[in-house]
């Protein structure tokens, strides 16, 4: 695998070997052992998959206490990562990648990232190990079209919950 640093600080694409031949492709997503080198002593204790359709735009959400390492399984998404942590020289800056089934890249984000996924092409399949379990009103939510952030999507008039039409803060517990 080959880890790239990004423009944010924290942030790191990890690029895993895929290994193709006539019947299809395979990769490892994640073994302890070889993910040291990059995540050092996290611990991940939770695994989720989201499943969404095309113009399905889900995020940015994140909370200050959780690492999340995130894919694309199935499908093809513009990621779009924000740096949420006023104490961070990169904070209020974002960084957008294509994370897809052929791709293969993950991306590993420390707490206070808003991690978001745009459906390109679906149905897809998102997936991310978390180090924390999931705590309800510890999240926030930083508004997809919010005019200070500035993001850019390659989709108009996005599927959205209101959850992510809205936007919402939660303090830093």
């Amino acid at each position: 695998m080959r880890v790239c640093a990004t423009e944010l600080e924290g942030v790191r694409r990890i690029v895993p070997e895929v290994f193709s031949d006539h019947r299809g492709s395979y990769v490892e997503l994640f073994d302890t052992e070889h993910y040291r080198q990059v995540c050092g002593d996290i611990t991940f204790v939770q695994d989720d998959i989201s499943v969404s359709h095309e113009r399905v735009l889900r995020g940015l959400h994140g909370d200050f206490a959780t690492w999340k390492l995130v894919s694309v399984l199935h499908g093809r998404g513009h990621a779009v990562i924000a740096d949420n942590r006023p104490e961070s020289r990169t904070y209020r800056r974002w960084q957008a990648f294509e994370l897809s089934g052929d791709n293969r890249e993950q991306l590993l984000l420390p707490p206070g990232i808003g991690n978001s996924i745009a459906v390109l092409q679906g149905p897809l399949v998102y997936w991310y190990k978390q180090s924390t379990h999931f705590h309800d009103g510890r999240q926030f939510t930083i508004r997809w079209d919010d005019p200070d952030w500035g993001f850019v999507w390659p989709i108009d008039d996005p599927i959205l919950s209101e959850r992510d039409r809205r936007g919402a803060y939660a303090t830093r517990t």
